[in-house]
């Protein structure tokens, strides 16, 4: 087949199409996201306790460093979204994405294979790493979720749920894989328990190549299959928009007054400044959450809005309010659950002490196991008009996070300062958050392209992005207030020092001491949050109870409010 062909399918490819279950594209699409996930879980697996073993960082500070680069990370597709709707397309902003995400990966190999020759030319290289992938994420992450409603005819967008959630398989199966893989030739331990500190450089090279692998993929495939119904290309330049890619009666540009930017822009800089002073929130966390309010602002003033696109955006913008809570409870397994599986968790599985880095890779393997058939229940309870509605699915979603974390948390209440936790409630807590996560994320991705304007796609699902940013960026903060767990006890022994007595102020530490606790990163108070004194794992945990337990119920109680905001959408 030539080029024109593969640019120009024929219609009967169309009719067959649709009549499918689902077109080819949602595959390309599928496996595009699955090779991206691959590169940013696989990284996410092994990134803390690269910056703890070896660019010798404190965990609370690792901690936050991992919450505020997520929080970035979904901070930036306001960017990509706004860049990809006026100016350059989906498509390009996806290869442009994807390939700075595999250089940004290739930084970090190059990171973890200097930082035993000159540590701060290692800690610089990972910065700059970091911010590339940052970037990367922003111009690739809201710009292939907002193509795949494009895919299907009008009179098809019921099926967007089951869509989404097939479409996150394929982001979970890259997590699992990512999550496999990258920790079994990055995070090695010898017989002994000694970990090779060199190692993690091979698993953020085969993040790379994964990347990379995924870029070229969506390349080749992008003109034959990434197609409407009708056989236009989807996510092309804007400017080749035609009217057949908006509703009947949608307005096809934005209309910003100058002030209405103006005031955007004094918004944020006043929130900013509110949520660094007032607050005491660190720049790059100020910066999430006065970019998500600010830019929530902006899209309402445009004079073009209807009251029917004006109420079911304000859905949008309540239901990314709540996901904040269950993204702050569920991205503990990248600072926090990791930090307690390599140091209070007895990793024994079948036989197998399993890397603590690889204990989080259930979540993928449950999500891939579980897709399916929750796109299969969501389809049979639409077809006996019993599905939940979308934002009640979103609350079933933040109890049962809350709920796995109350399990979690009573396993450890007994445990004192030198038990172990069996691995099997990790393995419990994914599970139960997988199911939440299955009720919440997909169907908020399906949520947006079924709610959002044309004119706004990308950058609504910026606005959604930036949500999750911000549940990242309190998920950094929460993370940082894990109080000690067994190896800080057993590290102050060989000091000298019972712990306990420190944290409980029955004992002050003379100068050696306290240089001593510093070279061995350990505790000298109990951590706080929220003027709490947090003692020990059982409080840790229960925070995320109260926390996503709350937002469960009063996101549950309003759902048949934003119903009727949605206007016959569900």
């Amino acid at each position: 087949m030539d080029n024109t062909e593969a640019l120009s399918p024929k219609p009967d490819e169309f009719v067959e199409n649709s009549n499918s279950r689902h077109p080819k594209g949602l595959w390309v699409l599928f496996g595009t996201e699955m090779w991206e996930r691959f590169n940013f879980y696989g990284m996410r697996a092994l990134l803390t306790l690269f910056m703890v073993n070896s660019l010798l960082m404190k965990e609370a500070d690792a901690s936050i460093v991992y919450g505020g680069f997520l929080a970035l990370c979904y901070l930036t597709p306001m960017l990509g979204g706004f860049i990809a709707d006026r100016f350059l397309g989906n498509r390009y902003c996806i290869l442009l994405g994807g390939t700075l995400m595999a250089i940004g990966q290739f930084l970090l190999f190059i990171s973890a294979s200097t930082f035993g020759s000159s540590l701060g030319t290692a800690t610089t290289i990972m910065w700059t790493a970091l911010g590339v992938i940052i970037f990367g994420n922003g111009f690739f992450k809201p710009n292939i979720s907002s193509m795949v409603g494009s895919l299907y005819p009008k009179q098809e967008k019921s099926k967007l749920d089951s869509a989404f959630t097939i479409f996150y398989m394929g982001i979970n199966l890259g997590a699992f894989l990512g999550q496999l893989i990258c920790p079994l030739i990055g995070d090695v331990k010898s017989a002994d328990g000694i970990r090779d500190i060199h190692a993690f450089k091979w698993g953020f090279l085969a993040a790379s190549i994964a990347m990379m692998v995924g870029t070229v993929t969506f390349l080749v495939l992008k003109n034959k299959y990434v197609v409407t119904p009708t056989g236009r290309p989807i996510g092309g330049l804007p400017k080749h928009n035609t009217s057949e890619d908006f509703e009947e009666g949608e307005a096809q540009t934005a209309k910003f007054s100058g002030a209405s930017v103006g005031i955007a822009v004094v918004l944020f800089a006043i929130l900013g400044s509110l949520f660094h002073f007032a607050l005491g929130q660190n720049v790059i966390y100020s910066l999430v959450y006065a970019s998500g309010i600010s830019l929530a602002y902006l899209i309402m003033s445009d004079s073009s809005l209807t009251k029917i696109e004006r109420d079911r955006i304000w859905v949008i913008y309540i239901v990314s309010f709540f996901v904040i809570f269950f993204w702050a409870a569920f991205e503990q397994a990248g600072s926090s659950l990791t930090f307690i599986a390599d140091n209070q968790t007895d990793r024994h599985f079948f036989g197998w002490n399993m890397p603590p880095s690889m204990v989080q890779i259930f979540n993928g393997i449950f999500v891939v196991a579980l897709a399916v058939p929750f796109s299969i229940l969501w389809d049979k309870l639409r077809a006996r008009s019993k599905e939940p509605v979308s934002p009640f699915k979103q609350a079933m979603g933040l109890a049962l996070i809350a709920v796995s974390y109350f399990i979690i948390a009573h396993n450890v209440k007994d445990l004192g300062n030198n038990g172990l936790l069996a691995v099997k409630w990790l393995i419990l807590l994914y599970f139960i958050q997988t199911c939440g996560e299955l009720c919440l994320s997909p169907i908020g991705l399906s949520l947006v392209g079924k709610l959002a304007p044309k004119r706004f796609a990308s950058l609504l699902y910026g606005v959604f992005f930036i949500a999750n940013a911000a549940g990242y960026a309190l998920a950094g903060t929460l993370g940082s207030i894990l109080p000690a767990t067994g190896d800080k006890f057993e590290a102050a022994q060989k000091i000298g020092v019972n712990l306990q007595d420190v944290l409980d102020k029955k004992v002050t530490l003379n100068a050696d001491q306290v240089a001593a606790f510093e070279k061995a990163q350990l505790p000298l108070a109990n951590p706080t949050f929220a003027g709490f004194e947090i003692h020990n794992l059982f409080e840790f945990f229960m925070v995320f109870v109260v926390l996503c337990g709350i937002a469960a119920v009063i996101l549950a109680l309003i759902s048949p409010i934003l119903k009727k905001m949605m206007h016959g959408v569900n």
